[in-house]
């Protein structure tokens, strides 16, 4: 029997497991470096598989499956496996118990996925040689996420790993189907954090006060100036200030503001002089109107890129496994992901994966209230990352 076809048959068998091991971290999510439960259900889970792990970074798992055949070379696949602040709308039987937390983002599909491949992998050693490090990381949701902590334990040595593979869930793309993308693909990510002092009192007095609102609003025109006006160009860049707190009342001006924000780009280099840019310009703006200006900011993910060979060999693994049309080419995504850190050390890919579903009416965005999958993906996501790493193995 052929490799595919082999996969294929496995991956349906298991399909069934999948979608149940799916629904039940689906309905106990768990925040960010709190996935205690779900750590131990993913053990369980190896543990059932005769697959041995350890843990790490507290709530991390790190599975390991080796082939009987002769070989040295070492593939990690990555799952993120925590949840979200978001109190689910979705009226399914598998519905969030844990109130107030959802797995609005598909890190329980990215989890059941990887499960599914360890099953699958752990039934074929005899088609392969070198190892395979099933990656299940806490904390990708929240700086300074999981994956930098797993690297500092040694989640990529003791043996060396030569490629680390990812995917990440997406409802625009059909389920059966997968976006990739060569290089530069997701954004880095930084937190804002402004105070602004002034000197509050009446609203009708605003000649005795210094006015925090009016050089806050000014300090927010001005920086997203500075994205227009000294943005490269040919370099993606977003600023979005999503929290703005003035204490005042219709005729109280407040002695402070207190603003957040996020700073996202394509380049590294732009990153780090536009951070610079941003606290000298709210400085001098705040302070030549007679205000002072605090401004923290907290760095966050890099840039993720994807190796440009390892890219375009699983481009050319997925349309063998799923077809040629089924494999699109995506465009840059300014979200942020913490699989940056993976790939910044080892050569690394990571893709879309389809969960979406036109005629099912499927195609509500993550992080939202009522976000949900086709849960025909997760045999698809299941097969290929597996015929993925034993491709790479093999070559």
């Amino acid at each position: 029997m052929q490799l595919i076809e082999k996969i294929k048959t496995a991956a349906n068998k298991i399909s069934g497991e999948v979608i149940a091991n799916r629904r039940h971290l689906h309905k106990f999510p768990e925040l960010s470096f709190r996935e205690k439960e779900t750590s131990a259900f993913i053990k369980s889970k190896l543990e059932q598989l005769g697959i041995a792990w350890i843990g790490m970074a507290v709530n991390g798992v790190v599975g390991i499956v080796k082939g009987n055949l002769n070989g040295d070379k070492t593939i990690a696949l990555r799952a993120d496996i925590d949840a979200l602040p978001i109190a689910e709308q979705n009226n399914v039987s598998y519905a969030s118990q844990n109130t107030g937390v959802m797995h609005a983002c598909g890190h329980d599909v990215h989890t059941a996925s990887l499960l599914g491949v360890a099953a699958i992998l752990n039934n074929m050693k005899d088609d392969f040689g070198g190892m395979v490090k099933l990656i299940f990381q806490p904390a990708e949701e929240v700086l300074p996420g999981g994956a930098s902590a797993m690297i500092q334990q040694g989640v990529l040595d003791d043996p060396d790993v030569c490629v680390v593979i990812g995917q990440h869930v997406m409802p625009s793309l059909e389920a059966g189907q997968i976006g990739i993308r060569k290089g530069k693909f997701m954004a880095s990510m930084d937190e804002l954090y402004i105070t602004i002092q002034g000197k509050g009192g009446h609203g009708a007095q605003p000649h005795l006060n210094i006015d925090p609102v009016l050089i806050s609003s000014h300090i927010i025109i001005a920086l997203q100036q500075m994205v227009s006006r000294l943005a490269p160009p040919d370099v993606p860049t977003v600023l979005s200030f999503g929290r703005v707190i003035a204490n005042g009342a219709v005729n109280v001006i407040p002695d402070e503001v207190y603003m957040e924000g996020t700073f996202r780009t394509m380049d590294e280099r732009w990153r780090k002089d536009a951070h610079e840019k941003m606290i000298k310009m709210a400085a001098t703006l705040a302070s030549g109107m007679g205000a002072f200006c605090n401004f923290n900011i907290k760095c966050g993910y890099p840039v993720l890129i994807n190796d440009e060979k390892i890219t375009g060999q699983i481009r050319d693994f997925a349309e063998d496994f799923l077809g040629e049309h089924q494999v699109k080419e995506t465009d840059m995504w300014m979200a942020a992901e913490d699989f940056a850190y993976y790939a910044e050390r080892k050569s690394a890919c990571f893709y879309l994966l389809g969960v979406g579903s036109h005629a099912k009416r499927i195609n509500l965005s993550l992080h939202t209230p009522t976000f949900n999958i086709d849960e025909c993906a997760l045999e698809s996501s299941t097969g290929l990352m597996a015929y993925i790493a034993l491709k790479l193995l093999e070559n």
